[in-house]
């Protein structure tokens, strides 16, 4: 007998325990009877003796009233729908309902949640269809709930936007109704349980090991570096590890509008901006954010993305002392990536002339490091383009590397390859004077990567 039927029996043979009216689809009676089965430990439960327990302790005694509660109200179940039961109890009870599956596979980079009915996931830079979903909006609401609440943060009609982060760090952005016409919209970028390195990029052939070796020598040498890509071309992770290069022995503050970056040196300081209250007061924005690490002698601010007038102060901040410090900005190149800086800082209200404003970015930034998502999926670092100064009114730039595609293949898959251009950058000298050895042959022309 199938678990449709099981259920249709159980609600035909026990009328004061009706589980509701059949549905035509198995996973609906299944969702009605997971949620009277919560309802009823929910109401049974003693919170303040759960509290006291072990994470393990408490996933065993729910599951031990699970089954008493399924023995109690005759619903027979066999093994496997029993196991799937218990394990759903425990997602709502603990952690985030059906999304904890997902959570918990390290393939899957995003869960895109579009209503209560229609859950994607990005794996390996594609998007696919789940059969995950929720009871209802409401069901929704309280899982959003319970991820925003925990950051201190809150969602409903005043305000219907939220962007918080799970406690692996992972990015959440959630928007409701009446802004989401269809239903609660999240949309989670997933952040790795064990963190990217170097060496994965370069096996994963986003860039080449010369490129490598010369992005971690910038760091070291204190060179200001602007990351800049479109949305999921992976720029936070760039960053994340580029950070990594940072001595130990230095000060580090971090400002995030949803803290993201896993630094691993022991003197971080790690800021978050904070949205405004019911009555609208209390917002913390990334430019105070900005202004105040200027006050907490940082030898070094990592600003995780540049969105708006704290441009100025970032560039102000890389200006006077505080060398090697390094921001992302949504841009689809190097030179799109200094207009959005020039126009960001239009936006602090500083009333610069373009000259001047163009000659700040010229003397802050030192390198622009230009990602992009392909066609296949792939994320891949497609320029690193040193900032050499002023010609006039336009701020001059030379490249060092590039990847050039060439064509597609027959599966889809994008073919290309990495090269110098020949240019031996300005910098190589500071590099040499931080102890930095580049290789003779790093800027041959003649040396592809596939």
């Amino acid at each position: 007998m199938s678990l449709r039927q099981r259920l249709e029996a159980v609600s035909a043979e026990t009328a004061p325990h009706e589980i509701g009216t059949p549905d035509a689809t198995t996973g609906r009676a299944y969702q009605a009877l997971k949620l009277r089965i919560h309802q009823l430990l929910l109401s049974r439960i003693d919170l303040e003796a759960m509290e006291n327990l072990s994470p393990e302790q408490l996933r065993d005694e729910l599951r031990l009233m699970v089954e008493r509660l399924l023995s109690e109200e005759n619903i027979v179940v066999n093994a496997n729908e029993r196991r799937d039961l218990v394990r759903d109890i425990q997602y709502e009870m603990l952690g985030l309902g059906p999304i904890e599956p997902l959570l918990a596979d390290p393939t899957v980079s995003d869960i895109l949640i579009n209503g209560s009915q229609q859950v994607y996931v990005e794996r390996h830079g594609k998007l696919e269809s789940t059969n995950v979903s929720f009871s209802d909006d409401a069901h929704l609401m309280k899982i959003i709930d319970k991820i925003v609440s925990r950051v201190g943060r809150r969602v409903d009609e005043s305000s219907p936007m939220v962007d918080a982060r799970l406690p692996d760090g992972s990015r959440v952005n959630a928007i409701i109704p009446p802004l989401a016409l269809d239903g609660p919209i999240v949309s989670i970028r997933r952040f790795a349980a064990t963190p990217l390195t170097m060496m994965k990029l370069i096996d994963y052939k986003t860039l080449t090991p010369p490129m490598a070796e010369l992005l971690s020598g910038l760091v070291r040498s204190k060179v200001n570096i602007l990351i800049s890509g479109g949305t999921g071309s992976g720029k936070t992770t760039l960053l994340n590890i580029l950070s990594g290069y940072i001595p130990g022995d230095e000060r580090i503050v971090t400002i995030e509008d949803a803290a993201e970056l896993q630094l691993q040196q022991p003197h971080v300081v790690r800021l978050e901006t904070r949205p405004p209250n019911i009555e609208g007061k209390g917002e913390v924005t990334q430019r105070s954010l900005v202004r105040n690490a200027l006050r907490m002698r940082p030898d070094r601010i990592i600003l995780g993305e540049t969105r708006g007038g704290e441009a100025f102060d970032v560039m102000q901040a890389m200006n006077t002392g505080h060398e090697g410090s390094m921001t992302t900005v949504h841009a689809n190149s190097a030179r799109d990536a200094l207009g959005r800086m020039e126009n960001m800082i239009g936006m602090a209200g500083a009333n610069l002339p373009p000259k001047v404003a163009r000659s700040q970015i010229a003397s802050a930034i030192g390198v622009i490091v230009q990602t992009s998502r392909l066609t296949d999926g792939k994320r891949k670092l497609m320029s690193l383009q040193e900032i050499t100064g002023m010609e006039g009114d336009v701020i001059t730039m030379q490249e060092i590397f590039t990847f050039r595609q060439t064509g597609i293949s027959d599966n889809g898959a994008v073919e290309g390859y990495f090269t110098a251009t020949g240019v031996r950058p300005h910098f190589a000298d500071r590099l040499r004077s931080f102890g930095v050895t580049l290789p003779e042959d790093m800027f041959n022309p003649a040396r592809r990567f596939e």
